[in-house]
């Protein structure tokens, strides 16, 4: 068996044996066959697709690559969530403490944001002394003492999915259904979880705009999660225009925490508690996470969590030096308010990243003072820009210039959720 082979094979559309692509992923992982081959492998995948049985054998050997962690000590079952990503997608925060004051244990595996959209461990590191980088024995600690963690993946996790994404990352290589699904789910599945629900965007704010696609990720993915023994629904949720308040790191913290105290903005919990309640029912957990949240159960595991990985829960959260507000330049209704714009607008802040390496800025970010269907008049501030270099503003400004649509017709809402699905 050889690379060339196996290349051959998916170009002419071929279906791939398991030998075939457990020869692959293990040769690329230990360095065996080079990036060019495994580049042209995966960009005939893009064309060509992977059939579900190459799809699970691929995935089973990206899992096997590396180590699994064992929740099998864990007293409480078990349940993650995982987001494809959006713009002032922070509901993983409220989240996790609220499912685990709910009584289940959440181990969640998260990433950092690139490019429009925001990343769990960056908003995270906006708290004074909170670690993302944890071993397995830490992580399992802070599930038996606190029943969240939220933490970055080890090494030894799933290595050929970070090598993979790597080369994909710069191969124009990231968009396919199949790449993106076992991408994903490897990890997950890697983790020990026992359920999973998935977070599904769909709107000009997601990976994948259209909800067709939306769907056909959706219904891969729990067929992944389903085949290896992972209880696994998936919602799609809408990501036309941003969720909540607040994008950026550290004010999206001070967003979960409002929702954390019983406030915060009414999409925001509607998501969070949608989410918890799937959570709660795929391990048998008798109980309204709504009460839950209103109880102040879910506030004292966050500051728990937060606590046990190094962070300080009553630090203040850094602050921008500069700010600019954007205004209406009509009255009427703020009929939409681009998701994509305002993330990418946040990253020109400072806020995200191009590139995995590159900084980012925990004050930096946008505060949507107006929300879509709600009334606007001429001069009213829509948006409140915040970075820590006034440089970076007229960037921003230009790339919010048709972010805005004000007018007198009727406002039509758009679902949060759109679609449920499951095996």
């Amino acid at each position: 068996m050889n690379a060339l082979d196996v290349i051959r094979t998916k170009r002419d559309r071929g279906e791939l044996t398991d030998a075939q692509i457990r020869f692959f992923i293990d040769g690329y992982t230990a360095g065996r066959i080079p990036d060019e081959q495994t580049s042209a492998l995966l960009m005939a995948i893009v064309f060509v697709g992977l059939t579900p049985r190459e799809l699970a054998t691929w995935t089973a050997a990206m899992i096997e690559s590396g180590s699994r962690l064992d929740l099998s000590s864990l007293t409480r079952p078990t349940v993650d969530k995982h987001s494809t990503g959006g713009v002032g997608d922070k509901v993983s925060l409220p989240l996790c403490p609220l499912v685990a004051a709910c009584g289940a244990a959440v181990p969640q595996l998260s990433g950092r944001g690139l490019g429009h959209t925001g990343g769990t461990l960056d908003k995270l590191e906006a708290i004074a002394g909170w670690r993302a980088k944890l071993t397995n024995e830490e992580a399992l600690r802070i599930l038996r003492d606190v029943g969240a963690v939220i933490c970055a993946a080890s090494d030894d996790l799933a290595p050929a999915d970070r090598k993979l994404y790597a080369l994909r990352d710069v191969t124009g290589t990231v968009e396919s259904i199949p790449l993106i699904a076992s991408s994903i789910m490897s990890k997950k599945i890697a983790e020990g979880t026992s359920a999973l629900v998935l977070d599904i965007k769909t709107g000009g704010g997601a990976f994948l705009p259209p909800i067709e696609l939306s769907r056909e990720l959706a219904r891969t993915m729990v067929g992944i999660g389903e085949r290896n023994g992972v209880r696994t629904v998936a919602l799609i949720t809408d990501m036309e225009w941003p969720l909540g308040r607040t994008v950026g790191n550290g004010i999206e913290v001070e967003e979960s925490i409002e929702v954390l105290a019983g406030g915060g903005p009414a999409d925001l919990v509607e998501v969070t508690l949608a989410f918890a309640r799937e959570m709660v029912a795929l391990v048998g957990l008798d109980v309204d996470p709504a009460d839950v949240l209103a109880s102040g159960k879910a506030m004292d595991v966050w500051r728990s969590m937060i606590a046990a990985q190094g962070g300080d829960p009553d630090a203040p959260l850094p602050q921008a030096n500069e700010r600019e507000l954007v205004r209406a330049t009509a009255r009427g209704t703020l009929q939409h308010l681009d998701a994509r714009a305002v993330g990418n607008a946040v990253w020109r802040l400072g806020a995200g990243r191009a590139r995995k390496e590159d900084p980012v800025s925990a004050a930096a970010g946008v505060r949507i003072l107006v929300k879509p269907g709600e009334p606007v008049e001429v001069g009213q501030a829509l948006l409140e820009l915040l970075a820590d270099d006034a440089a970076r503003i007229p960037d921003a400004l230009a790339a919010l210039a048709d972010a805005f649509v004000v007018s007198d017709a009727l406002f039509v809402p758009r679902p949060l959720v759109h679609e449920r699905i499951s095996q």
